[in-house]
């Protein structure tokens, strides 16, 4: 089984002050909406049989909630992540939870951005991970050797702005996707088994997925981008996923996977999702 304990916070200061990606902004935020979103996949989480170890979110953090992007942990070590400007206040109160749980804090290299398993995802014997937008490479690096894991570097395809040139964030000064985070893209069904929309990487990731001695599930662009596919949790039996990629359940049903589908409309206005929401312990 994997995704056995998950960290999760809540979306008590959830808000769309900062639009640090292409999904914020799309419409207002109903805040009490978006804590019973939370809570309902918290339960669908519970349901899958998945310890849950919850902390109150970090005060008037907007994104606070999305606590995938705190850390990369495996066993007792925690790397934690260098966020966004608008994100920095999270850092160290998400290093004081992983302390007090008994997790070895260790940090990247202060000069390199990392999105923590927002942009790195384990699978077995490998670490995916995915740069260029909250991540740097020898951030990934530094992770992938720290945790003995051998690094399968990603990258997926830009946002694009009227230019037709790749979209500069003005709130994190950074390029950006639709797919910033590799969990978006990308999603660990299994140690053997990885599901990923082929549209949302380059032609060279796109290779490299290609040619990985593993189980491969093909979302498609729609699915991923507009209902949020690939941005899901699975236990290797049960998968807590998007109620709006129809494709992609009835192929996991097929392989005898046991999906729940929780109604989120909310907290996908924050380009997260829930994968996003859950730090794997």
């Amino acid at each position: 089984m994997i995704n056995e304990h998950l960290l999760v916070s809540g979306a008590d200061y959830f808000a769309d002050d900062y639009k640090i990606n292409p999904y914020y902004g799309s419409s207002d935020i109903n805040l009490e909406k978006a804590k019973e979103e939370h809570a309902t996949i918290v339960e669908c989480f519970k349901k899958a049989g998945i310890k849950i170890t919850k902390v109150d979110p970090p005060k008037n953090c907007q994104d606070g909630v999305y606590t995938a992007n705190w850390a990369v942990i495996k066993g007792k070590k925690a790397i934690m992540s260098r966020l966004p400007n608008a994100r920095k206040a999270e850092e160290p109160y998400a290093a004081s939870v992983l302390e007090s749980l008994g997790y070895e804090i260790i940090k990247v290299p202060e000069e390199y951005l990392f999105s923590g398993q927002g942009d790195c995802l384990p699978c077995g014997k490998y670490l995916f991970a995915g740069s260029g937008y909250r991540s740097d490479k020898p951030a990934q690096k530094f992770v992938a050797d720290t945790l003995g894991l051998e690094l399968i570097q990603l990258h997926t395809i830009p946002q694009l702005g009227q230019d037709g040139k790749p979209y500069i964030n003005p709130v994190t000064n950074h390029a950006d996707s639709f797919f910033y985070d590799l969990d978006l893209a990308l999603s660990i069904i299994s140690e053997n088994c990885i599901a990923y929309c082929k549209e949302a990487f380059d032609e060279e990731s796109q290779k490299i997925l290609e040619n990985l001695p593993l189980d491969k599930i093909i979302v498609s662009l729609e699915e991923a981008q507009e209902g949020f596919a690939c941005n899901l949790v699975s236990t290797g039996k049960s998968v807590i996923m998007s109620s709006h990629a129809p494709k992609l359940k009835r192929e996991l049903e097929s392989r005898g996977l046991t999906c729940l589908t929780p109604e989120i409309t909310e907290l996908k206005k924050g380009g997260g999702y829930i994968r996003c929401i859950s730090l794997a312990l």
